[in-house]
């Protein structure tokens, strides 16, 4: 898949004095809406690259496609309770979903193969130009829209699996409440019994969630980046937030 690639062609050139980094990512301008064929090749690259998938609702205008009264989450959540089970990577199913559901978007459940570290948009920006003039393998990232006190930005690692000493795993709420997404504005680690939004997908108000660089990128260990996105949700915490609001691990 080109996607990812051609959005990032250069930006590796650690040669460069000063980064263009940060002013490309600000200016990056958002793609047109994809087409059937576009939509069903980005999907199926996800799947090709062990994101297990799943059906989710959709927007209609700022409202969700399913049929809760004040949907806390329009747009961003499965349309199945089975949804974890449902998950797969088989090409076959998903482009029947894909052709039969056109404007559904879909999740990727996480803990399965990958987990996703999902923190502020501005931190991210600036975690993953560090990452990549340190030199750190750095894999998918998808942008999730939205101003830079709302948008969010996603790293696909691989997963912890499931560690012997449970004192040792480190789930956050949203892993068992999406709902409370709002009242977790730092970092929060997707890993069993969570899931994401997979690009391509839609979001209320005109928004969307995009690959900044494809799943072709192999998935890097979380702990390889942990530290960064740590630093770089503290310091926009510090600027946009009180300590009471942190995320796990800022408020331990």
């Amino acid at each position: 898949m080109g996607d990812g690639k051609g959005r990032y062609r250069g930006t590796e050139n650690r040669l460069s004095r000063e980064s263009r980094l940060p002013q490309w990512l600000r200016r990056r301008p958002k793609d047109t809406e994809p087409d059937d064929s576009r939509r069903e090749t980005l999907l199926l690259a996800a799947a090709a690259a062990g994101l297990p998938l799943a059906p989710a609702a959709y927007p209609v205008s700022y409202r969700c496609s399913c049929e809760r009264i004040g949907c806390p989450t329009p747009g961003r959540h499965p349309v199945s309770f089975a949804w974890q089970t449902q998950s797969t990577t088989d090409r076959a199913q998903i482009a029947r979903w894909a052709g039969g559901q056109p404007e559904a978007n879909f999740i990727t459940a996480t803990g399965m193969v990958h987990d996703v570290l999902d923190v502020p948009l501005e931190a991210g920006r600036g975690a993953l130009e560090r990452l990549l003039e340190q030199g750190i393998e750095v894999g998918p990232v998808a942008e999730s829209a939205g101003t830079d006190d709302e948008g969010r930005m996603l790293f696909f690692t691989a997963t912890r699996g499931t560690p012997e000493d449970e004192d040792e795993w480190w789930p956050c709420e949203l892993d068992c409440h999406p709902e409370t997404m709002d009242e977790h504005p730092g970092l929060r680690w997707h890993c069993r019994g969570s899931y994401v939004l997979v690009p391509p997908a839609r979001l209320p108000g005109d928004l969307d969630v995009s690959w900044v660089r494809g799943p072709e990128h192999p998935l890097p260990d979380p702990l390889t980046l942990l530290e960064t996105l740590t630093d770089a949700c503290a310091k926009y915490a510090g600027e946009n937030a009180t300590p009471e609001q942190f995320a796990w691990p800022l408020g331990r």
